[in-house]
């Protein structure tokens, strides 16, 4: 019998809350954390909004000295992680090297330290070569994101970073949870960071027009999943990172246990580079493969936390993916998209989506899909509009799909 992976930290930087109180408070009672842009001007751009956080203090987990060395990606998740570290009882201080050679890093990104990049070829553009970091090469690359966690606390396992587009998290702790059931290491710390809201970026999906444009006086408004009249999604950013460790370990250390990781999937339709295929075939796939691996059938599910990014193709498919999977007990269960609150952070999202759900598991609550004024035909399930609502939930599903014709899917159990 395969070990039993369970998840007893919770560490987050969201565009609606910093901290995991603060999340759960946001989350549950459906506030918006979309905002006008504030960290470049963007009167010159068609996009104005984005799930920034302005508030988050970057030299309160990077010295100053070296911030001008590294992503914002890097105090982001060194945020989240210290938080998830702190909540799950560790204390990595005090362990041996030995213990600290059975605890790995793998994160999940999508665009990584895009934005590094993008500032230091500004710089050399413009002239200002000596203002270009010494470490634009090392510090623009994605591989170092998860060595910064390693160094920070000493960590000597894996310390790897999964980029896979809009799953990239999902997959991140996916692979976590099957590097723990097949005995490599004990413990994992997991989860996904991204800050890809930099002019460039809004410029090339604006491009693509993948980015709504008819809400910038309204940001608060602008993430719309499932509604009729949404036309594409919000850039976000933000980190969500947990502890993974064997069952059996966090019952000997007495940790708190949020919830189980009991099945996981991935499927590709090998159909485009951006776009979806018409055919809810391989993310309805997905879904199925990961309930055989939990062993559930789907009407042990109780509630199902979606992609939902806000654009007519992606939320039209992916309803019709779930009620391919999950059949007619499909309609009977609440599900909803937290995009319409923090709006789209990328290869993190998937992270971002199991944090919303262990809160709803927790606390015995569904968290609401917002913006949702005009229910699309095709959008037909239990989306939980506005409102959040009381459910026992005790399998859950967060379900991911992204550029790359990428699915995936977790399976939760809420443990005793």
């Amino acid at each position: 019998m395969l070990p039993r992976v369970v998840i007893t930290g919770m560490g987050v930087v969201s565009p609606n809350g910093i901290g995991k109180e603060a999340f759960c408070r946001s989350v549950l009672a459906g506030k918006s954390g979309v905002k006008r842009l504030s960290r470049f001007d963007s009167s010159h751009l068609l996009v104005h909004i984005g799930g920034e956080i302005p508030e988050f203090d970057e030299l309160a987990w990077v010295d100053a000295r070296e911030r001008k060395h590294v992503s914002r990606v890097v105090p982001l998740c060194l945020a989240a992680t210290t938080e998830a570290v702190t909540d799950s009882g560790l204390d990595f201080a005090s362990m041996s090297v030995e213990e600290k050679r059975e605890i790995g890093i793998i994160l999940g990104t999508g665009g990584g330290a895009q934005e590094f990049s993008e500032q230091m070829y500004r710089l050399w553009h413009s002239g200002k070569e000596k203002q270009v970091s010494l470490f634009c090469i090392p510090s623009g690359t994605m591989g170092t994101i998860p060595s910064e966690i390693s160094m920070r606390f000493g960590l000597r396992g894996y310390s790897h970073v999964v980029t896979a587009g809009c799953t990239s998290s999902t997959d991140a702790l996916g692979y976590a949870y099957q590097h723990i059931q097949a005995g490599v290491q004990p413990m994992f710390v997991a989860g996904g960071v991204d800050s890809p809201i930099t002019e460039g970026i809004v410029k090339g999906y604006t491009m693509i027009r993948a980015l709504t444009q008819s809400w910038n006086d309204q940001p608060e408004r602008a993430s719309r999943p499932f509604s009729a009249d949404r036309d594409g999604f919000v850039l976000a950013e933000g980190s969500w990172m947990f502890v993974l460790e064997d069952y059996d370990h966090a019952l000997a250390r007495g940790a708190k246990i949020y919830a189980e990781i009991s099945g996981y999937a991935s499927t590709c339709e090998a159909f485009h580079r951006v776009r979806m295929s018409d055919s809810p075939e391989e993310p309805a796939r997905a879904i199925t493969l990961a309930l055989e691996e939990a062993q559930l059938a789907p009407q042990d599910i109780q509630y199902v936390s979606l992609h939902g990014t806000s654009t007519e193709m992606n939320d039209r498919v992916e309803s019709r993916a779930v009620k391919l999977a999950l059949g007619n007990h499909a309609y009977k269960i609440p599900m909803s998209g937290l995009k319409s609150q923090i709006g789209h952070a990328q290869g993190a999202c998937g992270a971002a989506s199991v944090a919303a759900t262990l809160i709803a598991m927790e606390h015995g609550q569904v968290p609401p899909t917002i913006n949702l004024d005009q229910p699309d035909p095709d959008c037909d399930l239990d989306y939980v509009p506005d409102i959040g609502r009381k459910a026992a939930i005790e399998h859950a599903i967060c379900n991911c799909v992204g550029f790359g014709s990428k699915n995936s899917a977790l399976v939760l159990r809420k443990t005793a």
